[in-house]
């Protein structure tokens, strides 16, 4: 059984699929504490491998995308065969402390302390008022920063100007911004 705080049916807002409809499963439960963390760990379902299945497969989307809290602390090789036996494409979005199933197809690592992978497809760094993104020897196809919302508009926009100077600075890294955020949508 896992824990599951929410599955829903969105657009991927950030990253190399960003624009792309897709059925996300956060998982509940992580091994850091992010004072910027989105999820409420303490509210949760268990369900299996076959419950998860049928809630997502009510969608159009074959993009599916495990996320959390820390998706690597609940998945494993067997349940991503089983989602792409239902026909999904299965991306993962991982702090990189773990070590995710070989057989994913899409790795967002988004690092912050304690890294073991080595290696995804993109490598998504928050960018706050320290002003640097730190690839964490990471290697990666692509490499993003994102500007961190602290909840304070005026040093969003700071840091957002900031981080905008970096990637020209830096060209081997793109720009994320949260598309999801900026159109009100979840």
């Amino acid at each position: 059984m896992k824990r599951v705080n929410d599955i829903f049916y969105s657009i991927q807002g950030e990253g190399r699929n960003a624009g792309r409809a897709a059925v996300f499963v956060r998982f509940s439960g992580c091994n850091l504490k992010c004072s910027f963390c989105d999820t409420d760990f303490a509210d949760f379902r268990l369900m299996s491998d076959e419950d998860i299945i049928a809630e997502i497969s009510q969608w159009p989307a074959r993009l599916v995308i495990l996320t959390g809290g820390e998706p690597t602390l609940q998945t494993d090789a067997p349940f991503i065969d089983k989602l792409h036996d239902a026909g999904f494409e299965v991306a993962m979005e991982t702090n990189g402390t773990n070590i995710p199933p070989d057989n994913i197809d899409w790795i967002t690592c988004s690092p912050k302390t304690g890294v073991r992978l080595r290696r995804c497809n993109e490598l998504k760094c928050l960018f706050d008022e320290n002003g640097r993104a730190d690839d964490f020897g990471i290697e990666a196809d692509y490499y993003y920063v994102q500007p961190c919302d602290t909840g304070d508009e005026e040093c969003n926009r700071r840091i957002t100007s900031a981080c905008t100077e970096y990637v020209k600075e830096h060209p081997e890294w793109r720009l994320s911004l949260q598309i999801h955020k900026l159109a009100g949508f979840k």
